[in-house]
């Protein structure tokens, strides 16, 4: 166990306990918000002893007045730190938000929801105090959500690891806890389209994981809707992975192979069988759209890429904080 903080640069190690960050990103969440703070202050109690705790509760642009409930909640536990953004930016920005303003020599993220328990987040801080790993992630055993949610999370896995250059571990979150010097690595990578979970791949370092059941929301429903999910699936395809580029190389080819297979026929039927007209308008008519559907879709695909090149060129802010309680921050990063 792991009593006093670990060395930075070479130096003899402080007595001072360890301070351990919790970021939590939070978006209308106000039915849960007390029962998650109770239960996590509970679970975290038994590790005082070793370690000091700040929790990093950052609202991303909720409509239910979850700001004003962390507020609330942080006039009771000077731990508790809540950045207001200035409107939705969407999870990974809030994240991203959190991890830019946590002090810890490691950083739990989960969500708010108790969908990531935080006993699982204890059992995590006792793999990482061992000195081993950097990097602890929360595996899914089961899932309870619905049908509908659960094959298309086990499909994008799917394809997401066969696609992705940067091996990503399956069925997990952004329920995870990072050392001091993957939080200053991924720091580093500032670009707009975010997929936490493959810049958490992509700074490498030691990994171990933590098996867990996923139970179900304690309140409210889920955030992540079809369209959200596809949106942060589009991400971290296009952000981890150049296969859908490779995938129009070969599609041209195969197109011109046809094609060209085609005319040697119509040459062959005309010289050959000069009395014979070779008919296929049907045929034409369908290549011609099959034709076309290609290059759209090529075009799509490349007009992706751009698209995240004038983005990345534009370098706005990942997150703009509006408010910020317990905390003397920045207000754009």
């Amino acid at each position: 166990m792991l009593e006093i903080s670990r060395p930075v640069d070479g130096t003899q190690p402080s007595a001072e306990r360890a301070l351990i960050s919790f970021v939590l990103p939070v978006f209308n969440e106000s039915e849960v918000l007390s029962a998650f703070h109770a239960r996590l202050s509970e679970a975290l109690a038994p590790l005082e002893v070793r370690y000091r705790f700040e929790l990093i509760a950052v609202d991303d642009g909720s409509t239910d007045g979850s700001a004003d409930w962390l507020k609330r909640l942080s006039e009771s536990d000077d731990r508790l730190t809540v950045l207001t953004l200035s409107r939705n930016f969407g999870q990974q920005a809030a994240i991203t938000a959190g991890l830019d303003h946590a002090r810890g020599e490691a950083v739990v993220i989960m969500d708010s929801d108790l969908q990531d328990p935080p006993e699982v987040a204890v059992e995590m801080i006792r793999t990482w105090e061992g000195g081993g790993v950097e990097v602890v992630y929360a595996t899914r055993l089961t899932r309870r959500e619905n049908y509908l949610k659960r094959a298309t999370a086990n499909a994008f896995y799917r394809l997401f690891s066969k696609l992705s250059e940067i091996p990503v571990p399956r069925n997990t979150g952004d329920f995870r806890l990072l050392d001091r010097k993957v939080v200053e690595a991924i720091g580093c990578m500032r670009e707009k389209s975010r997929y936490m979970r493959g810049l958490s791949a992509y700074a490498g370092f030691r990994q171990a994981a933590v098996v867990f059941d996923r139970p179900n929301r304690a309140a409210g429903t889920t955030k992540y809707s079809l369209t959200r999910m596809l949106r942060l699936a589009f991400d971290a395809i296009f952000s981890f992975s150049s296969a859908p580029l490779k995938a129009i190389v070969w599609l041209g080819l195969v197109t011109f192979m046809i094609s060209a297979l085609g005319i040697v026929y119509a040459l062959f039927m005309r010289f050959a069988y000069p009395d014979i007209t070779v008919s296929g308008w049907t045929l034409m008519i369908i290549a011609i759209f099959f034709i076309g559907g290609v290059q759209m879709l090529s075009i799509g695909v490349i007009g992706t890429y751009i698209g995240k090149i004038y983005t990345e060129v534009q370098d706005r802010p990942i997150y703009i904080v509006a408010d910020a309680t317990n905390a003397g921050t920045r207000k754009a990063r």
